[in-house]
């Protein structure tokens, strides 16, 4: 992937949780997506992924959360981590 990473962070909530987040700015939008952006967006509790919004390819857009996945309207990066962020916060 020809890209330049834009953000990267990995944090730890508790002992048996942590957040990790990379977004990186592509010169080609990833299949399904309409935006020059990749990203992936993880909480996980106990090792196991229990949220996730990423743009895999050919799958655009969307979100994982309690057994399903969803299509996520995507705005912008500042935007994605607040709607990412705000779901953690509901999910604790």
């Amino acid at each position: 992937m020809n890209a330049t990473l834009l953000y990267r962070e990995r944090l730890a909530l508790a002992e048996n949780r942590f957040v990790e987040m990379v977004v990186w700015q592509v010169k080609v939008p990833a299949k399904g997506s309409n935006h020059p952006f990749k990203y992936r967006l993880a909480l996980v509790v106990d090792g196991h992924c229990v949220l996730r919004y990423d743009n895999e390819t050919g799958k655009g857009d969307h979100r994982h959360a309690a057994g399903g996945e969803r299509p996520y309207q995507f705005v912008d990066p500042q935007r994605l981590l607040e709607d990412f962020w705000r779901d953690v916060d509901a999910w604790r």
